[in-house]
């Protein structure tokens, strides 16, 4: 089973629903992310929020549709995005994507990014995805990375203060055993040899960046 999660962000952002990544998915909403999924002819699973950024209209719309809701006070001590993903997790799908989670206020966008956190101990791979990037979470291991036509550079941030023992090979720009620490740029904007590559460290949490210009 596969989840993605809509929220309310622009809709500029939002990746095309015909985007291979999403095709077998189940939909949550997140608030306005509900009507915009409605307007594509998806009907969620289930949908999350105050709904205070939608029209009265857009509300009866929701209920017409006999969408369960979980619905809450404008003042919570959770947003919206993190409400409907603790209880996606809790379904325990294989993959799980946050679109509508970019773009717009910077506050969400940086508070969307972090709740990728909340996966890394599960079952399921979490993704931040919108027209032009995917994003993910790593832990100490080694990974085969496959290359996604769709997007041109993969990079690499530190998540934590420091990431220990990075090794990169299959890419243009491969490394050994280095520590790379917050507030280097020396892993963005690398590029594939081939088909895939292998990412291997030992200590920290790493952020993978797919994307395109």
């Amino acid at each position: 089973m596969n989840i993605a999660i809509l929220s309310g962000g622009p809709d500029a952002y939002l990746p095309a629903f015909s985007n291979p990544l999403l095709k077998d998915c189940l939909w949550v909403g997140v608030d306005r992310g509900t009507v915009t999924l409605l307007n594509n002819g998806l009907i969620p699973i289930r949908a999350f929020g105050d709904f205070d950024s939608i029209t009265a209209t857009d509300l009866s719309r929701i209920h017409e549709a006999a969408i369960p809701l979980s619905t809450y006070k404008k003042e919570k001590d959770a947003t919206d995005m993190e409400l409907a993903l603790d209880w996606v997790l809790k379904q325990s799908p294989e993959t799980c994507f946050l679109v509508g989670a970019t773009g717009g206020r910077l506050d969400h966008a940086l508070m969307n990014q972090q709740l990728l956190i909340k996966a890394i101990d599960t079952s399921t791979s979490l993704f931040l995805l919108d027209h032009q990037n995917i994003v993910t979470l790593l832990k100490p291991g080694s990974y085969t990375i496959e290359k996604r036509p769709e997007y041109n550079y993969v990079s690499f941030i530190a998540y934590s203060p420091a990431v220990h023992g990075l090794t990169l090979s299959g890419f243009q720009y491969d490394l050994a055993d280095h520590l790379l620490k917050w507030g280097s740029s020396l892993c963005i904007s690398n590029h594939f040899i081939g088909s895939k590559g292998t990412v291997r460290f030992t200590e920290g949490l790493l952020l993978l960046v797919q994307s395109r210009d």
